[in-house]
């Protein structure tokens, strides 16, 4: 088999669909990690290292590039494969046992995902992209901790970030354990390990980064 029919096949796509998961999932670790340090709470002298980094060193502007083409894949083959099942079944009202017990957020992953996704296009609104083009028109980076501590303020954008990371918990908590299955990375021996693992790292990282806005709304970081 040809190595683009393995990948159009439902199996590669599921496969690629893992890959880019877990990639995505590598990005949220960083992006917690550098949001975390808005919590030193010394006016932002710490976190604005950090996110001066962040927007400076060349392997992570690369990394931003590879980030965006893996978030664009992961979306068209969750796409795919969803239209894939839906048109399977022509009797759409009609759905097996298995099914019905499935986990309402395992049979939701594409809602979730598209509420990730109209999060994202708020969040990148505000920050990334604002900054990316004063990068690129004035050679500067744009003051974020400033910009946070104004944007979150207002209780619309608290609740908007704290939808995103609601949404986010819940696709995590079928999408990690999900990709490790998919690629075979399961083992009788180990499965209460990875079940913890997943389940625990996808209440820890959507709570800390709901966190953040919470912080500075109630005032904790000033």
């Amino acid at each position: 088999m040809k190595l683009s029919q393995a990948l159009n096949s439902s199996i590669g796509r599921k496969i690629v669909m893992s890959l880019t998961g877990l990639f995505l999932i590598s990005f949220l670790v960083v992006h917690a990690i550098v949001n975390g340090l808005i919590f030193y709470n010394d006016g932002g002298e710490t976190f604005n290292i950090g996110a001066h980094f962040m927007g400076t060193n060349p392997v992570i502007r690369t990394l931003e590039i590879v980030l965006i083409l893996s978030f664009l894949v992961h979306i068209y083959q969750g796409i795919h494969l969803w239209k894939k099942n839906r048109d399977a079944r022509p009797q759409r009202y009609v759905y097996k046992k298995s099914n019905r017990q499935a986990p309402w957020y395992s049979r939701s992953m594409t809602l979730l995902g598209t509420l990730i996704l109209l999060f994202l296009v708020v969040h990148t609104s505000n920050f990334w992209i604002p900054n990316r083009v004063h990068q690129f028109q004035y050679g500067e980076e744009l003051p974020l901790y400033e910009m946070m501590i104004e944007k979150f303020q207002f209780p619309i954008e608290v609740i908007i970030y704290l939808l995103g990371c609601f949404s986010l918990f819940w696709h995590l908590l079928h999408g990690f354990r999900s990709a490790l299955t998919t690629l075979g990375i399961t083992h009788t021996k180990w499965d209460a390990p990875i079940r913890i693992l997943c389940v625990g790292f996808s209440i820890v990282i959507p709570a800390f980064l709901a966190l953040m806005p919470v912080a500075i709304y109630f005032k904790w970081i000033q």
